[in-house]
């Protein structure tokens, strides 16, 4: 068919620093479902997703780890890349910042926002959050901590680069004032306008020279180029611009839309588009800035400790049950809340009991009645069959007004507004009733054929969302997923004599009580396995009453810095660290975790036993010890009245 034009969509690209989990999903599977829709619509599409691999917070992981970086990231996005594949990602291009066309356009970027005098060299002063990779000003900060993770931040003077944002501040107060569909929801545009732009923006520090895991200036390359100039670029330099063939970029730019959560909302609608004004080029069409997947209070995050597995729930409660629960449950644009039952009732409800059944119960009787062949609609009655007739021939029109607002949740329950109704139109016309009576054999071939084309259209509608379902409900039919919607979705197309073969279950049933139960029950043998190994671990060595000062002589403390922290896999207890002491990175263990969150310490200045012989806990040598004080209010980490530099020695 002829295109009805392009199409380009993006997801933010994603930060490989751990295990993958169901928020980081939730993006890419939203996108995903429109950038299939609109393929069905007749668009041209292009959809680009990725990774950002640059930063210190990566370097410093990785150096904790004892690895080469490359060498740990291409581990994390092998893993990233996989996921996609089992939830069915059908992205055009995945763009990686460390892939080669993408740094020398980054270079050649700088190089020309430095010429033209949008970049200038000066010194920087202020908060940066390692985590984040975020500068802040002191104003900006929560409570002295980095408002968007609430970790602690560092106080940071260097050398670096400068971008001229405050240049363009009033034109992106007029871009965002007079354009309202440029950033939506509307919530975000009132934090953009309130909290950042009107109050007054800063000029940004676009290089750094205290870590060298970056895109080097090309005509400095003492300094990298800061994390968040080089990723956002990506939308353009994955199209080839600044490249030897820059003609996607020709083809799709600008972007209609870019989608991303509402924490990075602050990057992409006042940063990027002032880097894009001051290359004169096209701004995107739509910035969405889309709301969290929490479970309890907390978004779903690696850094929270509070990940649900994607992986696990796929192979548990199938892929589709995944999709759909992303797509349907959460209020697009707002925070949705993620709970085991939540998911369970879902999954039930729609997908068994509506869906599943309705197409079990349809083909069974085809198959029953008439053969396995579906029978030819001659005996029509209007007042039975108008209102399942009309929703199922308006249902595209429904399902498209809905996926052009972003509303997807409602583009689904569209679709399971016509389920529904022939799941009633079942009850009502009563097709067994039907069956016992041969003078009614012309009506109940109506029926079934009517319900075979209903299901027909939903399962075409579906495709976009669901990966595995449709298929399925399609071969049932004798139909194949088709390429576009155009010439599929009005009402009698599926024709009589096709071969209707008797559905298998497309979703087992779940008993929700009982499984709930038997997921609190392996979470709590999982906690008491663990407790287990942790009084199997190698007893410390006793404290001696007292010592000469000669013995104390020998204990050799040094400040050290925490680069990078997790729980211990297989102890209750125990915390592990990557602790920076000057030059050297140790791993050291510490019984903390009662005290302190993983994330609350990254960051710390903290006092270090450096010469403590190593020790073996839960299968992992601990090469030092962090000092600790306690009293009746609990347990703190030492750290040093004033700032320190990492391997000071305390005397």
């Amino acid at each position: 068919m002829q295109s009805k034009g392009k199409y380009y969509i993006t997801t933010p690209i994603y930060y490989p620093s751990g295990r993958w989990h169901l928020g980081t999903c939730y993006t890419t599977v939203v996108c995903d479902a429109l950038a299939r829709f609109k393929r069905m619509d007749g668009f041209d599409v292009f959809y680009l997703t990725g990774t950002d691999e640059h930063g210190q917070k990566i370097e410093n992981t990785a150096k904790a780890l004892g690895r080469d970086v490359k060498e740990y990231l291409d581990a994390q996005i092998a893993t990233l890349k996989d996921l996609w594949k089992l939830l069915g990602i059908s992205y055009d291009k995945f763009i990686r910042t460390t892939d080669g066309y993408h740094e020398k356009a980054v270079q050649k970027i700088f190089t020309k926002l430095y010429e033209q005098g949008d970049i200038y060299k000066s010194e920087y002063e202020g908060w940066y959050c390692t985590p984040c990779e975020s500068f802040w000003t002191k104003t900006q900060l929560v409570d002295g901590k980095c408002p968007d993770c609430g970790r602690e931040v560092e106080l940071t003077k260097e050398e670096a680069y400068f971008f001229r944002l405050s240049k363009y501040q009033d034109k992106l107060i007029e871009l965002i004032e007079n354009n309202p569909e440029f950033l939506q929801p509307k919530s975000r545009q009132n934090e953009m306008l309130n909290n950042f732009l009107r109050p007054g923006l800063q000029d940004l520090c676009v290089s750094r020279t205290s870590f060298k895991w970056g895109i080097e200036v090309p005509f400095d390359p003492k300094h990298v180029v800061y994390v968040w100039l080089d990723a956002l670029t990506n939308y353009i330099t994955a199209l080839g611009y600044m490249g030897e063939d820059d003609s996607l970029f020709k083809k799709f730019w600008p972007a209609e839309i870019h989608m991303m959560g509402k924490e990075i909302v602050r990057f992409h609608s006042i940063i990027w588009p002032a880097i894009l004004m001051a290359l004169d080029i096209p701004l995107p069409k739509q910035i969405y800035g889309h709301g969290w997947l929490l479970l309890g209070s907390d978004k779903i995050s690696k850094s929270k400790g509070n990940i649900i597995d994607p992986v696990e729930l796929s192979a548990r409660y199938s892929v589709d049950a995944v999709r759909y629960y992303l797509l349907r449950e959460v209020p697009f644009g707002n925070d949705g809340m993620y709970t085991n039952r939540s998911f369970l009732t879902r999954r039930n409800a729609d997908l068994v009991n509506s869906l599943g059944n309705l197409v079990s119960r349809t083909t069974a009787m085809v198959n029953q009645y008439f053969g396995g062949i579906l029978p030819a609609p001659t005996q029509k009655d209007e007042a039975a069959d108008g209102e399942l007739i009309a929703i199922a021939e308006g249902l595209y029109e429904a399902v498209k007004e809905n996926m052009d607002k972003l509303l997807v949740p409602e583009a689904l329950a569209e679709i399971f507004k016509l389920v529904n109704r022939a799941n009633k139109y079942i009850d009502e016309t009563m097709p067994w009733a039907l069956a016992k009576d041969e003078a009614q054999r012309e009506r109940l071939a109506t029926v079934l054929y009517n319900l075979i084309e209903s299901i027909r259209i939903a399962a075409v509608m579906l495709t976009p969302f669901l990966i595995e379902a449709p298929q399925k409900i399609l071969d049932c039919l004798s139909e194949t997923v088709p390429q576009y919607f155009e010439g599929c979705v009005s009402f009698g197309v599926i024709k009589p004599g096709a071969q209707i073969k008797k559905a298998d279950k497309l979703f087992d049933r779940i008993d929700v009580e009982k499984e709930i139960a038997d997921i609190e029950k392996r979470l709590a043998e999982a906690e008491k396995a663990a407790q287990a190994k942790e009084e199997k671990k190698e007893p410390a060595a006793p404290v001696k009453a007292q010592i000469t000062i000669d013995d104390f002589a020998k204990v050799e403390l040094k400040v050290g810095k925490i680069v990078s922290a997790e729980k211990l896999a297989g102890s209750g207890k125990l915390l592990k660290f990557a602790v920076d002491i000057g030059g050297e990175v140790r791993t050291i263990l510490s019984g903390i975790a009662k005290y302190y969150k993983p994330e609350e310490t990254v960051g710390k200045s903290v006092v270090v036993v450096t010469n403590l012989a190593p020790a073996k806990l839960c299968g992992t040598v601990s090469e030092g010890m962090l000092l600790c004080a306690e009293d009746e209010n609990g347990v703190v980490l030492l750290t040093p009245e004033k700032p320190v530099k990492s391997g000071g020695k305390i005397s």
